[in-house]
Formats: C-alpha cells, structure tokens, sequence
C-alpha cells in the first residue's frame, strides 16, 4: 500500500487549513477523498492531544470567549426526516476562548448550546490559565451560572450585551442584523471597563469560517460525522496557533504566549501526527474533546 511522505502529508494538511474543501484538495493533490479524510482526522486527534498538553499554566490575563454555529449531517430542524443521522446530527457549537493579548486559542468546546457545554467549557478555561483572569463573554445566559460555578468569584468578570437593530436591505434578503449599541455589564470582581469586549474572540470566529470550509455560510461544505468536525477544528487550532503567523503580532500566537519560541512549518506538525501513530488513540464522548 502506498504510503503519503511527509511532504505530501503537510501539503493536504496546508490546502485545508487554506480552507480547501475536501473534494478540492482530493482534485488539487490526486489523492483519494479516503485518504485525505483519514488524515485529517489522524492529524486532529494527533494535534488535539498535543495542544491539550500544552496549553498548561498560561499567563493569560484578559480572556475572551464565545461560541460559533454550524451543524453536522444536517440542520437541526431536517434531523427527523434525514435518514440515517448519525449521533450529533444538527446543530453544533464551537465555543472558543482567546487570549486577547496573545490571539492564543487556548480551549474550545465541541457540543450543544446549553448550561452543560458552558459550565464544562469554563471548567476547562480554569484549568489552563494560571493566574486570575479577566473574562469577557456575550449575554448569553448559560455563562452567567457556569462563571459562577466554576470561579467561585475568583474572577473579573463582565459581559457586553450587543442591541440590534432591523437587518439592511430588503426583507427575506440574508444579512446580518445592524448592531446600533452595546452594553458594558460588570458581574464580579473589578473587570477594566475599557477592556470588556469580545472583538478578538469575533473576529477570530470569521478565520474560522474562512479557514474551514464546513463553516461557510450559505454553502454545501458541512460536516457529515461529528467526528470530523471535532478534528478539523483541531487541526485549524493548531495551524492558527503554531504555523499562521497572526498580522499584527508578526509572530504566531504560540510565541507570543511563550508555548513555543520558534515558528513553525507544517512539517511540525506533520512530526506530531506521525509520532502518535505508533501510540493508540484515546477515544471518549465528544464532549471530552472540547480543549485543545
């Protein structure tokens, strides 16, 4: 059986973190759809590991976080009358948490929208970072309780609360709505006023849609198995943080945060996927993928 080379391995795992869809790179490479499929998902389990051992003790000091939606097999509303829907059909979250110093991504969180997610997701911003933080996050209710449950008050904590108004353009026409104002809300500790926000965490929500093709709106790229999804998000992270050098930093965000000294190559990373072949893989709910 013929076996990728390392060079041809970091050039599939290039053309989709360039945000190539998988069919794309299948006619760009002349590999088979099951290989680069296999490959990714090696190289998100591979690369998910390596980053949820590394981002330990981070001297993270203004947080970001919030959560970015896509689905998987199908929309959550087609789900009883799709056939054969896999386990974690329908709507899927991202939560993601930024460092707004170092655009580290330091954790995210593959599963439902709800109490649960959250309070599981803060738990795990909890663990990485080693000092007190200050945590900006949206309105959204559930992150009320799980700060709450998780920080115990040990934590600077506000949320800006976005209002909009009606969505330019014609109506039926699909566009955002227009945000006409926002809201500062402080909830515990003494959070610096003029560094609540989530523009970071936002706008690292578009390098995501730009940069995985199952994240395009309004397109045909989508995850068929929950599984795949996780790993591509693995992958991405690990492409952001290590290879991709972030424009205004002028290095990436893994030397900003002092998890790396030296800039990556995709070769490193292609280094990490091969290393955990010899090593059987650890498989568990989903939910338990969510740090990276």
């Amino acid at each position: 059986m013929n076996k990728l080379s390392q060079a041809g391995r970091a050039n599939i795992l290039q053309l989709l973190c360039e945000g190539m869809s998988m069919r794309a790179v299948t006619r760009a490479t002349g590999a088979s759809k099951n290989t680069v499929a296999k490959l990714l998902n090696d190289a998100g389990r591979a690369l998910g590991e390596f980053q949820d051992a590394a981002f330990r003790d981070l001297n993270c000091k203004r947080v970001q976080v919030d959560e970015i939606w896509s689905f998987t097999y199908a929309k959550e509303r087609n789900v009883p009358l799709a056939k054969k829907a896999p386990e974690g059909a329908g709507d899927t979250w991202t939560w993601t948490a930024i460092d707004a110093d170092t655009k580290l991504v330091f954790s995210t969180l593959i599963g439902p929208r709800d109490s649960d997610s959250a309070i599981y997701f803060m738990e795990d911003i909890k663990a990485r970072v080693a000092d007190r933080i200050q945590l900006t996050s949206d309105g959204l209710l559930v992150y009320f309780q799980a700060v709450k449950h998780t920080f115990k008050g040990e934590v600077d904590y506000a949320q800006i609360v976005k209002l909009y108004g009606a969505a330019p353009g014609p109506k039926g026409r699909y566009s955002p709505a227009l945000c006409v104002g926002a809201k500062k809300k402080r909830i515990s500790g003494r959070p610096a006023r003029k560094h609540i926000s989530t523009s970071y965490v936002e706008r690292q929500n578009l390098t995501m849609r730009m940069h995985m093709r199952r994240f395009t709106r309004l397109t045909n790229g989508f995850s068929k198995k929950l599984e795949s999804h996780i790993n591509a998000v693995a992958l991405h992270m690990a492409y952001y943080n290590f290879v991709r050098i972030h424009q205004t930093l002028r290095v990436t965000p893994a030397m900003a945060a002092g998890v790396t000294k030296r800039l990556w190559e995709m070769a490193d990373l292609v280094a990490i996927v091969e290393a955990a072949e010899t090593v059987p893989a650890k498989r568990g709910p989903y939910r338990k993928h969510a740090a990276v």
